[in-house]
């Protein structure tokens, strides 16, 4: 009898132990907050590495490809992913597109994504620029937007917000066809306009990834 007593107390014991680890095993590990500090330091600014946290990212306002005002607002409350490129890049960008396609087909019922992708070349890269191109990788309207506007300011905001983009070269605005104006990643940005990660935007692998976590980010409590 008293074999049988402590078999059960055992139990009671254990089983709730046991589900518990099993439990929490099954969470995904919470992504991280990157702020100045974590990033590679010649990506970033020099007046805002004295930032230790609580970056996010500035306002800015830029015109999309259907002549739209788009802003840090359109941001809020969404889960966005970033880029930056060109349209008459024939490098790494068309490779970086069509992965970006890969996720706008994941999300694309989701009206909490964002997909914005930043010119490097304004002065070639108009509205109508533009449009041509969002047109040929199907850019669903509303959801991806083909941003251009001041080249001083979609400079700053790389190099200031998104740390994408070495200052010194951010100061050569004058020869976008170089591929070291434009970098191969995605930057994914949460609902409170915190970057959370980096991604390779050439490699399946790392877009899969990414995918998974714009859903753990959507998933997020807010």
């Amino acid at each position: 009898m008293k074999r049988i007593l402590f078999l059960v107390v055992f139990l009671l014991i254990l089983v709730p132990i046991g589900y518990y680890f099993l439990s929490d095993q099954s969470k995904p590990k919470p992504l991280p907050v990157l702020n100045p500090i974590d990033v590679q330091q010649d990506m970033v600014d020099p007046e805002m590495l004295r930032i230790g946290k609580g970056h996010r990212i500035g306002a800015f306002r830029f015109q999309n490809q259907d002549g739209k005002w788009i802003s840090t607002a359109d941001m809020k409350g969404r889960v966005s992913v970033v880029e930056y490129f060109f349209t008459t890049c024939k490098s790494i960008c068309p490779i970086m597109n069509t992965q970006m396609q890969r996720i706008q087909r994941k999300f694309a019922k989701e009206p909490k994504v964002r997909i914005l992708s930043f010119t490097v070349d304004p002065d070639t890269d108009t509205i109508a620029q533009m449009k041509r191109y969002a047109m040929a990788h199907n850019a669903k309207a509303g959801q991806w937007h083909f941003l251009t506007g001041d080249k001083a300011g979609l400079y700053d905001l790389a190099r200031r917000s998104f740390f994408v983009l070495k200052p010194a070269e951010a100061q050569n605005l004058g020869d976008a066809g170089s591929d070291f104006i434009h970098t191969n990643n995605f930057v994914l940005v949460d609902q409170q306009l915190r970057i959370r990660g980096y991604y390779d935007g050439t490699n399946p692998k790392e877009v899969s990834l990414l995918q998974v976590h714009i859903q753990q980010l959507l998933n997020e409590p807010q």
